[in-house]
């Protein structure tokens, strides 16, 4: 628009009011120019621009436990309807909102008192506007609601209060003091990532974590074996080439160690505290890898396990669906094997039926990912099982 770049506190006022209001408040246009300046914010926007955003850390738990308890949730705001529903919809939040009030594109101007109102249900006891602007505070008083002003957003302490905020959260943490009486936050989620060797859970476990953060949820992403340094020295003599001869008793009450170290020190703190931990293997690879393919039965690999998981199981598991001999011939191609990866065409292919089996037996639990696909394809799949199961 060949206008001066203008300074970054000026910029940041841009954020929450309507754009067009915003060019035309500073000066920098008039409505003709304020108008194509829209078009052309929009024309970025529309394509790349509304995936660069992040959730602020913690809100992806506060919405799962105001659900919980029964809240109705609704997001008011002066962006676009479709720009709105989009975005919420791509950050796994979707589930939590009964309702989103919102302008359209042709909209120049928004009253948020209006909008505010829209997204009231019919009947009411207690409700609260959250917002970090005075427009979000002005719409909570102009309907007779509390407004209380997010601090960590974009908005200033002296803006909030001169607006009439009801109460100020500092953090995500203070919003959720304010929200939620004690004890209701809700415990975090066990995420398990299965599969044979070669057949991409790996990728896609790290590819969901980033996501997962994206969307507001604090995430832990591990591994077995190890996932501490205790467990890590563990792996270290399983995978050990030179560990050739280890019996099959050895291997799995190996694995069975580290698990144990693992649960207490990572995985049980980290779902207590209310983050996401997803783990690249957990105790169905034992079952599936000493149970199947070493031919010691589900049942002794689990009793060798009881005091290693002591009850936590997987919240999901996530099997990646691969024929065998593909999956080892992708492993193979990608670096040197360790001493697992030596084993014969037979023990590859019981392992495989082990995980088929868990599927079948623990369809609740356990999800079966085709993936013999692109790495975006799976990636969607495993996006919409992660974001159904965490709106459960």
């Amino acid at each position: 628009m060949g206008a001066p770049e203008a300074p970054i506190d000026e910029l940041r006022s841009f954020i929450g009011p309507p754009l067009f209001e915003s060019f035309m408040r500073v000066g920098m246009f008039n409505e003709e120019d304020a108008k194509k300046a829209v078009e052309l914010y929009r024309e970025r926007f529309s394509v790349v621009g509304w995936k660069e955003n992040s959730v602020y850390p913690g809100i992806a738990q506060l919405l799962r436990a105001l659900k919980k308890q029964g809240a109705y949730v609704a997001v008011a705001t002066a962006k676009p309807l479709e720009f709105s529903s989009r975005i919420i919809e791509y950050f796994g939040l979707a589930p939590f909102i009964d309702r989103l009030e919102a302008i359209t594109l042709t909209d120049h101007h928004a009253d948020k008192s209006v909008i505010v109102k829209r997204a009231l249900p019919e009947k009411y006891g207690r409700a609260c506007m959250v917002g970090d602007r005075a427009g979000d505070i002005i719409g909570a008083n102009d309907n007779g609601i509390d407004g209380i002003g997010a601090l960590y957003g974009y908005g200033t302490r002296e803006e909030l209060e001169q607006a009439g905020a009801k109460a100020i959260a500092e953090d995500v943490a203070g919003l959720s003091a304010l929200l939620l009486d004690e004890g209701e936050a809700c415990e975090g989620m066990f995420i398990t990532f299965e599969g044979s060797d070669g057949c991409g859970k790996s990728t896609q476990a790290k590819l969901a974590a980033k996501y997962l953060t994206s969307c507001g949820y604090d995430v832990v992403l591990t591994r077995e074996p190890g996932g501490c340094p205790i467990s890590e020295r563990i792996r270290e003599i399983i995978l050990d080439v030179k560990s050739v001869g280890m019996t099959d008793e050895c291997e799995a009450l190996l694995y069975a160690a580290s698990r144990a170290q693992h649960v207490r020190e990572v995985i049980e703190p980290a779902v207590k505290r209310g983050a996401v931990v997803i783990s690249d293997r957990f105790v169905d690879s034992s079952v599936a890898y000493q149970g199947a393919g070493r031919g010691l039965g589900r049942d002794q690999v689990m009793r060798i396990n009881e005091p290693a998981v002591r009850g936590r199981m997987p919240d999901l598991t996530l099997i990646y669906d691969l024929p065998p001999m593909k999956a080892m011939a992708r492993r193979l191609a990608a670096s040197e094997p360790d001493r697992l990866e030596l084993e014969k065409q037979a023990f590859v292919e019981k392992v495989y039926e082990g995980f088929m089996e868990i599927a079948k037996e623990e369809p609740e639990r356990a999800h079966v990912i085709d993936a013999d696909r692109s790495i975006e394809e799976i990636e969607m799949d495993t996006r919409r099982e992660l974001i159904t199961r965490l709106a459960r």
